[in-house]
């Protein structure tokens, strides 16, 4: 735990109780905490502070989590953060939501205080494990440059939300290897933490947006597979 402390962590939500007893069970951990108590406060802290880590709720006033989620993911100026959805919405569609916005993981109201540093120890200490690894695609177009969360794309710089860049980061890791749905929900969402069944479809489906439909294959009944000839 010693060396994840100096982290940073933003805690929003619009409920006071919640916010307090958040704020108590992750400071005296030794972490640095910050709270907001609105999307529109949150995204201007985020901007202040360059926190490691955000716990978001997805209902505030003013600008919602999905809202002030998809506003941090835009800005080019950030160092993005890990960014956590905290609600009691369980719905499938909530998730996928989030998801879709660039959220990294999702927690349920209510949940334990074990559970809780568990959970932001598991995401910062991946974080720290691997934030110095970069891959090339064989035919260079593509640069994933992991210390910075960028990726070029013939000579032009994206940033995207952190498990789009995992997920891209695992398939152009080993091109032409199909990895199957079990593998990518435990490397890069890892076994602790449940996602709903289109999570990697709606995560397939953005990169594509992104980096053009021949970057990724699907290969049916298995899995996906980073392209050996872009």
């Amino acid at each position: 735990m010693d060396n994840l402390r100096g982290h940073t962590i933003l805690l929003v939500d619009d409920e006071p109780d919640i916010l307090e007893f958040l704020s108590y069970t992750i400071r005296k951990e030794g972490y640095k905490v910050f709270t907001a108590s609105n999307g529109e406060e949150g995204v201007r802290l985020t901007q202040q502070i360059m926190p490691s880590l955000i716990i978001l709720d997805v209902m505030m006033p003013k600008i919602d989590g999905i809202e002030a989620c998809q506003m941090i993911r835009k800005d080019l100026n950030l160092a993005q953060p890990i960014i956590v959805f905290l609600t009691s919405r369980a719905e499938d569609y909530a998730q996928i939501a989030g998801f879709e916005a660039g959220a990294d993981d999702y927690i349920t109201k209510p949940i334990r205080p074990r559970l809780l540093i568990t959970k932001i120890e598991s995401l910062l200490r991946r974080f720290e494990n691997t934030k110095r690894i970069d891959v090339d695609s064989p035919s260079k177009k593509i640069k994933i440059d992991r210390e910075k969360f960028l990726i070029e794309v013939d000579g032009l710089s994206i940033i995207l939300p952190k498990k789009e860049f995992e997920l891209l980061e695992l398939l152009a890791s080993r091109p032409g290897k199909v990895f199957n749905r079990d593998q990518i929900l435990s490397i890069v969402w890892g076994n602790d933490t449940i996602v709903g069944e289109r999570t990697i479809d709606v995560h397939i489906r953005k990169l594509r947006e992104k980096l053009g439909d021949s970057v990724i294959r699907t290969i049916k009944g298995v899995g996906y597979t980073f392209s050996e000839e872009l």
